[in-house]
């Protein structure tokens, strides 16, 4: 069984990998254990957002970056009410926040919502793992005491069923619909109230982040949210102008067994339809393609990736464990996007039809503004069909 310490104090923390190997290092946040696949994310700032990204569900987060909790947290930088990531690994125990929007502590914050942190761990060589065997199932633990049971740890992550085959949107999804009228911050009046939409869009929330809807509200929608059950009678009740797919966890293929039904027979009214991520795989498993577990997944928000019919490379954020097999898409839906880093689908449209869908987060801006023209391109699409329906 491979060991790594971290010095001469007594661990208060340990990540312990299914096939035996374990990192000790410092505790923080909440205590006790929590068992979860493993995967990093290269992203340099947005520690807060990632931890609160429901695409996270079921995921222990190793952040390659060293600099992690320096800020600080505040709620405004919350994705949704809560952490989602089952917990974080980190190279350096996090700092005293230096930042002026700072509300709290990155350590007291993850206390109080129940997520468990390791610092002191060799993140370097836990990510040359992960890339070269795969996103493996973990357990960690955060005990002060540093009593650890090594064999029962190692028991749990390989019980750990995995994310194949697994729907986590209905773990993170809305219980109920509501409307969503915030738009993206801008200073000097941070988070401003969208007065005068002209688009009437239903989303389907299978764990989506904030500010995609801010950015739809941005856009000139009227955000109508339903849970990722809803069923086509539910949305199209509505009466909406487009309908949006957003992002989540888990393995497309069990959420869509539900999900698909509904967004055929949307499409089958030739409403404009946009979808990130989850929901971009959803589409796709509605056309009649393919999804695919990778090997260790797209975590960061550094990623380029070409759109096809222009040639420009956007710089994008990701964060996604599955993806739409290229080979398997039906006459009538081409790759709008390329992955340059692995060649991976990055987005798909319908020929003819104002439905599209990308893999990355346009909303996330890593670039910063390189990909926000889907937002506007999915407005413009809800112009149109307007113009012709009237």
């Amino acid at each position: 069984m491979a060991q790594t310490d971290t010095g001469t104090a007594k661990p208060t923390a340990c990540l312990v990998l299914a096939d035996g190997t374990v990192f000790y290092g410092k505790g923080f946040g909440a205590t006790g254990d929590t068992v979860a696949e493993l995967c990093f994310n290269t992203a340099m700032t947005g520690y807060q957002e990632i931890m609160t990204d429901p695409s996270y569900a079921g995921q222990v987060v190793t952040f390659t970056f060293p600099h992690i909790g320096n800020t600080g947290v505040t709620p405004e930088d919350d994705e949704t009410a809560d952490p989602v990531a089952s917990g974080m690994v980190v190279k350096w125990d996090p700092t005293d926040p230096s930042n002026w929007r700072a509300t709290d502590e990155l350590t007291e914050w993850l206390q109080k919502r129940g997520r468990i942190g390791v610092g002191g761990i060799d993140t370097r060589r836990l990510t040359r793992a992960i890339r070269q065997q795969g996103a493996p199932h973990v357990t960690l633990a955060h005990d002060p005491q540093g009593n650890f049971d090594i064999e029962a740890m190692v028991a749990k992550a390989r019980d750990f069923a995995g994310l194949e085959g697994l729907d986590l949107a209905k773990d993170v999804t809305c219980a109920q619909s509501y409307r969503w009228d915030e738009m993206r911050w801008a200073w000097p009046e941070g988070f401003k109230r969208q007065t005068n939409a002209v688009h009437k869009v239903v989303a389907i929330d299978y764990g989506a982040k904030r500010n995609i809807l801010r950015c739809l509200a941005s856009a000139g929608c009227d955000v109508t949210v339903l849970p990722a059950t809803a069923t086509a009678d539910d949305v199209l009740a509505l009466n909406p102008d487009g309908v949006f797919l957003s992002n989540g966890p888990g393995d497309p293929a069990a959420t869509g067994k539900y999900a698909v039904p509904m967004i055929k027979d949307v499409l089958a009214k030739d409403l404009p339809v946009f979808g990130i991520c989850l929901g971009h795989q959803m589409l796709a498993l509605a056309l009649g393609a393919k999804t695919i577990k990778m090997n260790h997944g797209h975590h960061g928000a550094n990623h380029p990736v070409k759109d096809q019919d222009t040639g420009k490379v956007e710089i994008t954020s990701m964060n996604h464990g599955f993806t739409v097999d290229t080979q398997t898409l039906p006459d009538g839906v081409r790759e709008t996007h390329t992955s340059l880093f692995d060649g991976s689908n990055c987005g798909i449209a319908v020929d003819g039809k104002p439905v599209f869908s990308v893999q990355y987060h346009p909303e996330a801006s890593p670039g910063p503004m390189d990909s926000y023209y889907l937002f506007e391109r999915f407005a413009a699409a809800m112009a149109e069909r307007s113009k012709t329906t009237a």
